[in-house]
């Protein structure tokens, strides 16, 4: 456990915030223009799949905010 206070959780939690509204916007501005003729089930797939796809760097980015290391 760490007894002083590191700077990279403040700024890690800012980084992630501004990199989730930016892929939100992101999402939001030009996926229903490519896929907004497909069916309501198609739809929701990709919806479903670009929702959860920003989790999977985020166990690397927050080993980086703990301990300064990637891996």
């Amino acid at each position: 456990m760490r007894t002083e206070p590191t700077w990279r959780i403040p700024v890690g939690i800012l980084a992630l915030v501004a990199a989730l509204i930016v892929y939100a916007v992101v999402i939001a501005r030009y996926a229903p223009s490519v896929i907004g003729e497909w069916p309501v089930w198609a739809q929701t797939l990709v919806y479903i799949l670009l929702g959860v796809i920003w989790i999977r760097p985020l166990r690397r980015f927050l080993i980086w905010m703990e301990t300064g290391r990637w891996g």
